[in-house]
């Protein structure tokens, strides 16, 4: 049975840990690989690599989305063909397991689903889409 007094809370810290790593990713290729770096990879892999800056605007734009927690369900859904392109460009033929040489397809399609569980669930609590839509509750605490 679920626990509808705990599930705002879940969908919570879902929202923001997808949030977070969206932007670690992003920050890894801003930071660590260069702008210019991710791009030329990207063409490595038969992307052209004006992509490389569009997948990085929208990890950023999708990780801040879902921390404030602004258009959640749209923001988790439109994130996830850049997991996809990541699975079928660079994963997919690297094995199932993500430490199979190169990364395989085991932690992108899981990261999928977690998205997709939060389109499902929603904002949870705490999200600015509540309160800019004036739907916002306060979830109810727990009785210990």
């Amino acid at each position: 049975m679920t626990d509808t007094r705990m599930t705002p809370y879940a969908a919570t810290l879902l929202r923001l840990t997808l949030g977070g790593l969206f932007l670690a990713h992003a920050g890894l290729k801003v930071f660590v690989f260069t702008p210019a770096g991710t791009a030329h990879f990207f063409e490595s892999v038969g992307v052209p690599g004006f992509v490389a800056y569009l997948t990085i605007a929208g990890e950023v734009a999708g990780g801040l989305a879902l921390i404030a927690g602004l258009y959640t369900r749209f923001a988790a859904l439109a994130v996830i063909p850049i997991l996809l392109g990541a699975i079928v460009t660079v994963h997919g033929h690297n094995g199932f397991f993500f430490n199979d040489a190169n990364g395989g397809w085991e932690y992108p399609a899981f990261w999928i689903v977690a998205l997709i569980v939060q389109a499902m669930l929603g904002d949870g609590a705490f999200a600015a889409g509540a309160v800019m839509s004036g739907t916002t509750r306060r979830p109810a605490m727990v009785a210990g």
